[in-house]
């Protein structure tokens, strides 16, 4: 097969190596050039017909015909009159046929078929017909996906006429109605409730109608549930008109109307914020749960709380225990609703993003809709990215992009449609970036015009969605203009007598959905588990495929395991773990864990994931407990705090009955998630009413690390801590981490509980924990160190520490009979009973200490101190032993830090001059 006269041809580099590749590889190349290479191949072969001789002059006019099919399909968007305001394209210089060395005259002199449309007589009709496709009311970008097959599905659907673009006549009044019902609602708003905050979706309108597309087809493919999340403009908009939240109860949250809380931590959230439930049910018999998620000001935050909840519902519909194998993705959709400014400009986007594809992680495609208003508060585009669309962030997760004109509903719910069938053939992301704009300022309260005068000027003068689209219905005779008035007062109407109603109506005065801050009684739940169903446990974790080799060094360290059992005793963390987790499923209750290095553990203590040093396959052996009726998942999680932080709480939010587990690398890591943890983990109940059980393992310790590895930022978890938000605990032992594991998996009062995590403690032989301890008992709030040898009257100092501390303290204090070492276990909620009562065990007390690793202005001490007070009276003395106040919370040098810890202990454990005076003054 001779390639001369088609080279030849080719001056142009780039297309030149496309027709190597296209030799060595047909396969290699993009399709539409596979098509055309092997027509021109077929007239430099010689079957050429006679009218159309194989010269190089006519195959440079046929690759030229080829290069711009493909920058139309490529480019075409720039042609796509997006803006509602009237801004013109950008265009681009691909999409002419100059730019590719050939004219319209010569487009005609080409047969369609040469380009592979056998369709279309000649190129010029190809390429006419593709500008109506790519260049009209849809702007595409698909072409930088890499998977072929999926751009040649939009290919085949975009121009082979398998998308539905148009609506029915009966569709498009229906449409007519939802844009003056959201419109109508914002008018209304505006008019009765003047100078209130609203953040209307007035210039987005078609949003609304965008939604209820979607939902409508994830329920016709099959979906059960449709998980929303979005910022604060236009929700109000949302939840009445997608949510059917009553728009009485909306009235009623601007009259100040809504229901008093029943108690006094039910603080409550700004109605832009709100969440809601509602079931949709479809003309066609099926029937869709659709929940709005509440939502801070914190833009994006929610975004991987959604998928959270979306991977939940999905993996609940099933009692499979295989994680895969039960999961339904078809069966929820999780819809995003973004910012234009806020999409390229918060990090979160991009780890959601990241998320998507990732086997622990991934819900089968979610839909997003940027609500682009062109603007970010007073901020332009110009200033707040540097791509030329706000969507360009996610061409790098090979996302695909529709734009539409937010005036044109029809595109807008077409792209919606679009987005479904993509969905459903691939199950992955899609992206509408819905064009409008902002009405009003960043809220109704704000003048726009001090900062964009000329924008505020067009959008004054243009036209509202609803108008537009009225107008084009009157055009096609399919509505008079006095019907479309008539629409409209029928709106206005029904508003108007509804909030006639609601300013008659007395305030309700009760809230029967209030949650109480009294303390939950959690010494009440069983927490341990008899020795031979541990032993059982614990077999099968030793257990693993005849034909399966784990590293022989590895193989040897977990059989300690099986020793650890006996009467010498030696559970480590890892293993009290595992027998936590395993008894746990068991029990039926579904374990999820997830994090950095998460399968190993960070410090190899963990090894829930073996493989083979020979084939490298895995095998988890909690996931094949015989008889376990719960499930178990781990994964590592990509290198990101705040996305997984965010999507583990949501996943514990939608599944009550599985303890979710977020490890950090380091402790200090969890700053990265500081948002999710104010916003969502510590004061959910109280703003929103909803309610998490999730736990976060955070490694925490003074070993030297460092300032980076050292601290898990223990204050900021005890600051946040109020109205029994919270759990907090530093266990020291791995019988207590036994124990405190199965009480969150167990309680029926769900809250989030946060866990120091030791280090140099998960092998040490001194912290170690016997069997017993695991098959009896439950979780210590407070230990006391005191042996029985120990008289209690010769106690007269009471040394306070949490954690590792306590064994630094107990191998210097072992002899000494004045001193008592109590660990406190749990810091919130406060154990004041058991402390207090462990005082009074003393009566020779001369003085009491708080000791901890942190420096005074860190740790638990700021916390500890007004509460240590109350529970040892205004008698004795409280001395703080520890780091002095520091900037940073520990020392970079390991000499410094030797000294510093040398320090803590010999201060704790020697009596002040102040408390030999007060003993010999009560002496």
């Amino acid at each position: 097969m001779s390639s001369l006269p088609i080279t030849s041809a080719f001056n142009d580099g780039y297309i030149a190596g496309l027709y190597e590749s296209f030799l060595r590889d047909p396969a290699s190349v993009d399709s539409s050039w596979r098509q055309f290479f092997a027509v021109a191949q077929s007239i430099a072969d010689g079957a050429a017909t006679a009218s159309r001789p194989a010269d190089a002059a006519y195959l440079r006019k046929v690759a030229g015909a080829a290069g711009l099919i493909q920058a139309i399909r490529q480019y075409g968007h720039l042609d796509v009159q997006l803006d509602p305001l009237g801004s013109p394209p950008l265009s681009a210089a691909e999409l002419k046929p100059e730019f590719h060395g050939i004219t319209n005259a010569d487009l005609e002199t080409i047969p369609g078929a040469a380009l592979g449309f056998a369709d279309d007589a000649t190129a010029a009709d190809a390429v006419a017909r593709l500008r109506r496709t790519y260049s009209a009311t849809i702007g595409f970008e698909v072409e930088h996906i890499e998977e072929e097959a999926e751009r040649e599905w939009f290919r085949r659907v975009i121009e082979g006429g398998e998308m539905r673009r148009a609506l029915g006549a009966d569709e498009k009044k229906a449409v007519l109605r939802r844009l003056t019902e959201v419109d109508g609602l914002e008018r209304f708003l505006g008019f009765a409730y003047q100078g209130y905050k609203r953040f209307s979706i007035e210039g987005t309108d078609a949003l609304v109608p965008m939604l209820d597309g979607a939902i409508d087809g994830a329920a016709r493919a099959g979906a059960r549930e449709v998980v929303i999340g979005m910022a604060h403009r236009g929700r109000i908009n949302v939840l009445t008109h997608v949510l059917d939240k009553p728009v009485a109860a909306i009235f009623e949250d601007f009259e100040g109307k809504h229901a008093s809380t029943s108690t006094p931590n039910d603080t409550g959230d700004v109605k832009y914020h709100l969440g809601a439930r509602t079931v949709r049910k479809l003309t066609t018999g099926e029937s869709v749960h659709v929940v709005l998620l509440p939502n801070p000001s914190h833009l994006e935050m929610v975004n991987p709380v959604v998928e959270g909840v979306a991977r939940a519902l999905q993996q609940s519909r099933s009692a499979e225990t295989e994680p895969d194998a039960s999961r339904d993705e078809a069966s929820v959709l999780p819809v995003l609703v973004h910012g234009d400014a806020a999409f390229p400009g918060e990090g979160i986007v991009a780890e959601t993003f990241n998320l998507s594809a990732l086997r622990g992680y991934r819900t089968g495609g979610t839909l997003h809709i940027i609500s682009n208003n062109q603007v970010g508060f007073t901020t332009d585009p110009r200033d707040g990215r540097s791509t030329y669309y706000a969507s360009d962030l996610a061409k790098g997760f090979e996302v695909p992009i529709v734009h539409v004109n937010g005036d044109d509903a029809e595109a807008c719910v077409a792209s919606v449609w679009l987005g479904l069938a993509y969905r459903a053939r691939f199950g992955k992301d899609f992206l509408i970036d819905l064009v409008g704009y902002r009405r009003h300022g960043h809220n109704e309260t704000d003048e726009p015009a001090f900062t964009q005068p000329l924008l505020y000027a067009a959008i004054r003068s243009h036209p509202t969605p609803r108008e537009v689209w009225a107008a084009r219905l009157v055009r096609e005779g399919l509505l008079s203009d006095d019907e479309v008035k008539a629409l409209d007062a029928q709106v206005h109407a029904a508003f108007d007598r509804v909030l006639t109603q609601v300013k008659a109506a007395p305030a309700p005065t009760e809230n029967g959905n209030g949650h109480h801050a009294a303390a939950p009684d959690l010494a009440s739940i069983e927490t341990s588990v008899r020795a031979d169903r541990l032993r059982g446990v614990n077999d099968r974790l030793l257990a693993w495929p005849s034909d399966f080799k784990p590293l022989p060094k590895l193989a040897k360290l977990l059989e300690r395991r099986r020793a650890a059992l006996g009467d010498a005793g030696g559970i480590d963390w890892g293993h009290a773990e595992a027998l936590a987790l395993g008894s746990l499923l068991m029990q039926g209750v579904s374990v999820r864990l997830t994090g950095q290095d998460s399968e190993r553990g960070t410090f190899s203590h963990r090894q829930a994931v073996l493989h083979d040093y020979e084939r490298g396959t895995a095998y988890a052996p909690l996931q094949h407990i015989p008889g376990a009726e719960g499930r178990f998942e781990v994964y590592n999680s990509p290198l990101s705090e705040m996305a997984v932080l965010a999507f583990e709480y949501g996943y514990s939010v939608a599944s009550p009955q599985t303890l979710v587990m977020w490890e950090a690398q380091y402790g200090d890591f969890a700053n990265v998630a500081q948002p999710i943890i104010d916003q969502f983990i510590a004061s959910d109940r109280a703003k929103w009413g909803q309610d998490s059980g999730v736990v976060l393992l955070l490694p925490h310790g003074y070993e030297g690390g460092g300032p980076e590895h050292s601290s898990a930022r223990l204050e900021r978890f005890l600051q946040l801590a109020a109205e029994n938000n919270l759990r907090v605990a530093y266990p020291s032992t791995p019988a207590q981490y036994f124990h405190v594991l199965r009480r969150q998996a167990l309680a029926s009062d769900r809250r989030p509980l946060v866990l120091m995590q030791p280090k140099s403690l998960l092998r040490l032989p001194q912290a170690a924990s016997h069997l017993s301890e695991l098959s009896s008992g439950a979780f210590k709030p407070v230990i006391d160190d005191a042996t029985a040898s120990q008289a209690s009257e010769l106690v007269r100092r009471m040394v306070l520490c949490t954690g590792k501390l306590y064994y630094d303290l107990a191998a210097s204090a072992e002899k000494n009979q004045s001193i008592a070492l109590v660990r406190v276990e749990e810091l919130y909620p406060w154990p004041h009973e058991a402390i207090a009562r462990v005082i009074d065990r003393y009566p020779a007390l001369e003085e009491v200490v708080w000791a901890q690793e942190e420096p005074k202005n860190m740790g638990a001490w700021s916390f500890v101190a007004p509460r240590l007070r109350a529970a040892v009276g205004n008698t004795l003395p409280i001395r703080y032993i520890g780091r002095p106040e520091r900037a940073s919370p520990a020392e970079g040098y390991a000499t410094s830090h030797t000294e510093q810890q040398t320090k803590i202990v010999a201060d704790a454990l020697a009596l002040s001059d102040a408390a030999h005076a007060a003993g010999a003054a009560r002496g």
